[in-house]
C-alpha cells in the first residue's frame, strides 16, 4: 500500500452520516494476500512461499516482478498478481520494445512454472499526470503477451477509492470528471478482454477519519442490522457499500460486464486511532468469511480479495500505521490468529 489518502470519498462520508464482482472458480475462498517487501528484516522468499502454502493461501499480489520471488513461486501453483513499477509505466506506454522486453524478462522465463493471473500496470496512478500513460502501457504489454501466444494472463490496473466523486448511496457511485476521462477507455479495454479492474478498498480509513459518524461495528462487519438502505439493497457493512459504489460507477461508463477485484484491503494493528490488534483481527477474519457471499448488488458472486499485507514492514511510512498492516511478524509468527479457509 503506497502512502496516500485511502478513504471513502468525503462526499460519501458526509451523506453516510445522514443516513459482477469478478467471478472466480467455485472454491469457497477468494482470498489472497499482498506480499510487500518494504522492510529490512523480512524472511527470504522461499520461506514466504512456504508460509503462504502452510496457511492455504493460494493467491498472492506482488508490486514488482522480483526475480527471487518469481523463482520461489516456481511449481507452487499460487495464483499471482504481478505489478509493474509506477515509474516504468510511461516508458512501457511510449516504447513498444520496452513492453516487449518487460514481458521477455519478467514473464516468459517463468511461463509454465509460475501461475500468473494478472499483470497490474500501475498502482493508484489515477488521477495524476502519469494517468494518461496507463492504457497505452496496458495495450503494449498485452500485445507483447499475445505476440508470445500468451492469452491467459489478464492485463489491468489498480485504483484507490479516491477515483470516485460520488459514492453514497452506493447506487449513485460515479467517477470524478478527471478520473472518468482516463478510466472510461480503460474499462472498455477491460470489457473487451474479459479482465477485471483492481480496486484498493480500506474501510479503516473511512472509520479513522469519521469515527464520530461511522460506527466501528459497521466498519468491522459486526452490525446486526441494515445501516444504509439503498433502494432494494440493504448494507450492513462499509466494505460492501464501498465496493458497490465502484460497481455502480463502472456501469455508468459502460463497464457493467467488468468485474472488480479488491486488490488491497486491511486494518492496521497499531500506529493510529482504531489501529488495534483486536480490530485488525476482527476485520480481516470477517472479511475472509464474507467474500464468498458477494455484495447486495451482486449477491452470491465471490469477491476476489487480497488482504494487505503479509508482514509488518518496518521501513514503510511516513505514517507510523503503515508499518502495522501485517498479518504476520517478520519472524513468521501471526500478529493475530486467522483462518484462511
Amino acid at each position: 500500500m503506497a502512502m496516500r489518502n485511502i478513504h471513502y470519498s468525503s462526499i460519501a462520508i458526509v451523506v453516510l452520516i445522514v443516513s459482477t464482482a469478478f467471478m472466480v472458480p467455485t472454491r469457497v475462498s477468494a482470498i489472497g494476500v499482498c506480499y510487500g517487501r518494504v522492510g529490512n528484516n523480512l524472511p527470504p522468499p522461499p520461506e514466504v512461499v512456504a508460509l503462504f502454502k502452510s496457511n492455504q493461501i493460494d493467491r498472492m499480489r506482488i508490486y514488482e516482478p522480483y526475480p527471487d520471488v518469481l523463482a520461489a513461486l516456481a511449481g507452487s501453483n499460487i495464483s499471482l498478481i504481478v505489478g509493474t513499477l509506477n515509474q516504468d509505466v510511461q516508458r512501457l506506454a511510449l516504447d513498444v520494445s520496452a513492453a516487449q522486453n518487460w514481458v521477455k524478462t519478467n514473464i516468459l522465463p517463468h511461463i509454465g512454472n509460475v501461475n500468473f493471473r494478472y499483470i497490474n500496470v500501475g498502482n493508484e496512478i489515477i488521477p495524476s499526470d502519469m494517468a494518461q500513460f496507463i492504457l497505452p502501457a496496458m495495450c503494449n504489454v498485452q500485445s507483447a503477451l499475445l505476440a508470445n501466444n500468451i492469452n491467459t494472463i489478464k492485463v489491468t490496473t489498480s485504483v484507490a477509492m479516491t477515483v470516485l466523486g460520488a459514492s453514497y448511496p452506493p447506487s449513485a457511485g460515479d467517477f470524478t470528471v478527471a478520473a472518468k476521462v482516463i478510466i472510461s477507455p480503460i474499462v472498455h479495454f477491460l470489457a473487451a478482454n474479459e479482465a477485471p479492474l483492481l480496486v484498493n478498498i480500506y474501510p479503516y480509513f473511512a472509520y479513522k477519519d469519521n469515527s464520530k459518524d461511522i460506527s466501528l461495528d459497521y466498519a468491522l462487519f459486526k452490525a446486526t442490522g441494515v445501516i444504509v438502505q439503498d433502494g432494494n439493497f440493504g448494507y450492513q457493512n462499509l466494505f460492501d457499500a464501498m465496493l458497490d459504489s465502484v460497481n455502480a460507477a463502472m456501469e455508468k461508463v459502460g463497464g457493467a460486464s467488468v468485474g472488480v477485484v479488491v486488490s488491497e484491503s486491511g486494518w492496521p494493528s497499531g500506529g493510529d486511532f482504531g489501529a488495534e490488534v483486536n480490530n485488525a483481527g476482527t476485520y480481516n477474519q470477517n472479511l475472509i468469511n464474507h467474500v464468498a457471499k458477494g455484495t447486495p448488488k451482486k449477491p452470491e458472486v465471490a469477491i476476489e480479495t487480497y488482504l494487505f499485507a503479509m508482514f509488518n514492514e518496518n521501513q514503510k511510512g511516513p505514517a507510523e500505521l503503515e508499518k502495522f498492516f501485517g498479518l504476520f511478524f517478520p519472524d513468521k509468527t501471526p500478529v493475530y490468529p486467522l483462518k484462511f479457509t
